[in-house]
């Protein structure tokens, strides 16, 4: 897919495409060095809800990252967003972590066991049985089912880990209730990240390491979408789709020269 105008804002995810498991994917540094010495503007747009952005920015400045937190929109906050204009004031029982529950406080909702307007589901390593059997006990009697974000699987070191979407699953399975995910691939994200930048589709690339909500994110909303091969996503993966990304490098350091 040839672009007809330069590629002015970058719209990123992170796992996968510039962290893996805590440590920094090679060039990452430099991609976003190039990216702010050539004056484009960028934002991380990520799935993972677990941390506040404050704490995903300091988290990766230890591994050499300089994303300061307003430069972070993560489905933990697009999800506090979507519930704080659905039922203003509202209740939840929440399976997550800070970054959820926190962006939940800020937007005045109150987390709660009791009869919620919620369940809401975001990732975590820490879920317990007893909690998902909270969950669909609560969502059989009538509270509304969110997921942060769809994504069966996560990478790490040692291979695939389950996440959001997994957990969801198992939820859907025994209550017959399907949830609504705010999380990429939901038009709602891609929109937000859009509206932040002040930027136009026409003009703004997605780049990301999954077919199945980076690059389908993407191409729904109009945007140049680039595949990296540093998360997810396989090479040989990527014909199982009934679309393809606008382009297919190894990781974003393959990026900086063209920026």
């Amino acid at each position: 897919m040839a672009r007809v105008t330069p590629a002015e804002s970058w719209l990123c995810d992170m796992d996968g495409v510039l962290v893996r498991e805590g440590t920094m994917i090679p060039g990452a540094d430099a991609f976003l060095e190039r990216l702010r010495s050539s004056g484009r503007s960028f934002l991380i747009l990520t799935n993972n809800s677990a941390f506040t952005p404050r704490d995903l920015s300091a988290r990766l400045e230890t591994i050499g990252l300089e994303v300061p937190e307003e430069q972070l929109w993560t489905s933990a906050l697009a999800t506090a967003k979507f519930v704080a204009d659905q039922r203003p004031g509202g209740t939840a029982y929440v399976i997550g972590e800070s970054g959820l529950t926190t962006a939940l406080h800020e937007v005045g909702y109150t987390q709660t066991h009791i009869d919620p307007d919620y369940v809401i589901l975001g990732e975590t390593r820490t879920w317990s049985f007893e909690a998902v059997t909270t969950a669909v006990r609560l969502v059989e009697a009538g509270a509304r089912f969110l997921g942060t974000n769809p994504d069966p699987t996560g990478p790490s070191n040692e291979g695939s880990l389950p996440a959001c979407g997994a957990v969801a699953a198992m939820i859907q399975r025994a209550t017959g209730v399907e949830p609504y995910f705010v999380g990429k691939p939901n038009p709602l994200m891609m929109r937000e990240g859009l509206n932040t930048l002040g930027a136009h589709s026409e003009s703004t690339v997605m780049v990301g390491d999954r077919m199945d909500t980076d690059v389908l994110a993407g191409m729904e909303a109009g945007l140049e979408t680039i595949l990296v091969l540093s998360g997810v996503t396989t090479e040989d993966e990527i014909g199982r789709f009934p679309y393809r990304p606008s382009r297919v490098v190894d990781s974003v350091a393959d990026l900086i020269d063209s920026l």
